[in-house]
């Protein structure tokens, strides 16, 4: 090992520039192709089919984490506005002792959103299984993501590569999201090789059309 490292100890801060190269090049495609996408008003979005909302994160309690519940009103105030006439949820329920689905069910339900308007993907475990499933599954032709400025670049560009139609509006993310920068520069990385392998989500599945009844998507 000493030996290697003797021999080729030079070479690695070329690796690194590239590596570095690499993870700016890839960012830097996300944010090009994202942002002619990207509102900051709801008044600027065209209609579209669905608000797709993506999981953050729920308390054992089932009440919604900030984060979440940011996502949520902003997918309320599209739908009441008639921006949307439907909402999709999507998150992660991977065992019966996590579901991020359920709670934003109840919550739109309590804002007077109709059931047959809500539909629910109980396998977005990830941004990337969010956007395939909702066209593959949910058969989502137009749509607006709902999400925080950090998040909403990645959202978008992956939405756009499955062929959708999609407008992203940005949730108040506040200063307290920064500690996400880091995280979300690696997951651009991961998303454009995703995108690239095109990755087959989780789970599939039969498909429930966004044009039908969203009691269709209930898991019970």
């Amino acid at each position: 090992m000493s030996d290697f490292l003797f021999r080729y100890w030079r070479y690695i801060p070329l690796a690194l520039m590239l590596l570095v190269a690499f993870v700016l090049l890839t960012n830097a495609i996300v944010f090009y192709h994202a942002r002619p996408y990207i509102f900051l008003s709801n008044e600027t979005l065209k209609p579209a089919q669905v608000a797709i909302i993506l999981g953050a994160g729920v308390y054992k309690d089932g009440r919604l984490t900030p984060v979440l519940e940011g996502r949520v009103e902003k997918a309320i105030e599209l739908y009441r506005e008639g921006v949307v006439s439907k909402v999709l949820m999507s998150g992660d329920n991977g065992t019966r002792y996590y579901n991020e689905v359920s709670p934003v069910n109840e919550y739109l339900l309590a804002a007077g959103i109709p059931p047959e308007d809500i539909f629910l993907d109980y396998a977005g475990f990830n941004t990337y299984d969010t956007m395939y499933r909702a066209r593959a599954v949910f058969g989502v032709e137009s749509a607006v993501v709902v999400t925080q400025m950090f998040h909403l670049p990645r959202a978008v560009f992956i939405a756009d590569a499955m062929d959708m139609e999609v407008q992203g509006i940005a949730v108040d993310a506040g200063a307290k999201l920064q500690r996400y920068s880091l995280r979300e520069t690696l997951a651009r990385v991961k998303a454009v090789l995703e995108v690239r392998l095109k990755r087959q989500p989780t789970y599939l599945g039969e498909q429930i059309p966004i044009t039908g009844d969203g009691r269709e998507s209930l898991g019970e």
